[in-house]
Order: C-alpha cells, then structure tokens, then sequence
C-alpha cells in the first residue's frame, strides 16, 4: 500500500469510526461535515486517491458505497429495550438505539439486542450493562440462556422443562429459580442468548 497524506489519514479514519458505530459507511456529505469542509469534491478526489492506493473500494452509483481494505464485514442491530436478570419485571421493546457487530457472529434472521440489568446471571458471565444479542427462536435444549416473557414479564434465565413444570434459573446464588407450573402462568421464549458485549469503559 503507498504511502498516504495526513488528510487521506483523516478520511480513513472517519470511514472505520462511523462504520463501526452505525454498521454503514458514510455518505460524502457525512465526511466532508466531520472534516469540517463544505462540499464534497475535495472528499471524492481523498477517495479516488485512496481507492488507487489499494485502501479502500468504491461501488459506483450508490451513496454510501464504500469498502475499506482488509477490513470485517459488520452488520447494524437494533437495540430494542431492557431486560432484567434478577426478578420479573415489564419488557420494554422500544428501540434505544443500534450497534454494529462482526457478521460472522450473527448467525440467524432477526436477531436483536437487549441491554441487562441485574446481576442475576453473573456466574455465567452476564454483568449488568451487558449487550446481550438475542436470536428469535420458540424452542431452546435445557439449559441455555434465553430471553423469556412469563405472564407479560421478562427476564433473562437459563431455562430447564423438567417434570411438567419450567424452571427458569439464575446464575446467582441471591437468587431464587422462578417456577412455573402448568396452568400458574403463560411462558413464551423470546429467543435464546447467542453473543455478549460490554464495554471496558
């Protein structure tokens, strides 16, 4: 790869920073406002150069067509509310924003994260402000984590059909499992906990 200009430094670096925080490249008008410049000619020449260094691809016509070299195809999934790894408390399902992930860790249609709170799962590694990424699915095998509704409510647990009942249980030993006969409540599982994300800061 040939050597680059501070600016064409800067282009990059605004592409990596915007694609991994929305999951897409930025239009030119998007770059240029982050550069603090009006227009967009002085942004397209930065590409051309750029994608002629071997840094970066262009797909004609399109806006947002832009490829950065040896980079990791990521994905935007929706943020869609809270849920409690402790006791049962009301789902909240709007969405409070997006995050981009590694594509390769996707693996299924429509999976969505759920931001926890509690510390009812931490021995298996689940903290509050954890992103957990949720996998839509109906049926899960005994013992896997999932997001589950009972009655309304939602909770993370690790779930267990067992001797006609369900038994939805916590990591944590402060925690009682929460035992559902039959006819005592309405169970319905979400999806089952497929990825995990947290922040260091």
């Amino acid at each position: 790869m040939n050597d680059i200009t501070t600016r064409q430094q800067q282009v990059l670096d605004i592409i990596s920073d915007f694609s991994g925080r929305f999951g897409y490249p930025p239009s030119l008008r998007e770059i240029a406002q982050r550069l603090g410049v009006n227009g967009t000619l002085g942004i397209s020449k930065h590409l051309d150069a750029l994608e002629r260094k071997g840094c970066l691809q262009r797909a004609e016509n399109l806006s947002r067509g832009i490829t950065l070299a040896n980079t990791t195809a990521v994905v935007s999934l929706p943020i869609v509310g809270r849920i409690r790894a402790g006791h049962l408390h009301p789902a909240t399902e709007d969405i409070i924003g997006y995050r981009a992930v590694d594509k390769s860790l996707v693996k299924g249609e429509g999976c969505f994260l759920l931001v926890v709170e509690g510390d009812s799962m931490v021995n298996k590694g689940i903290l509050d402000g954890d992103i957990a990424m949720i996998r839509p699915q109906s049926v899960v095998d005994n013992g896997e984590v999932v997001a589950v509704m009972v009655d309304g409510d939602a909770t993370l647990k690790q779930f267990f059909r067992e001797r006609g009942r369900i038994r939805l249980q916590p990591a944590n030993p402060n925690y009682d499992p929460i035992i559902i006969r039959p006819g005592q409540g309405e169970v319905t599982i979400v999806g089952k906990m497929i990825g995990l994300f947290r922040s260091l800061e």
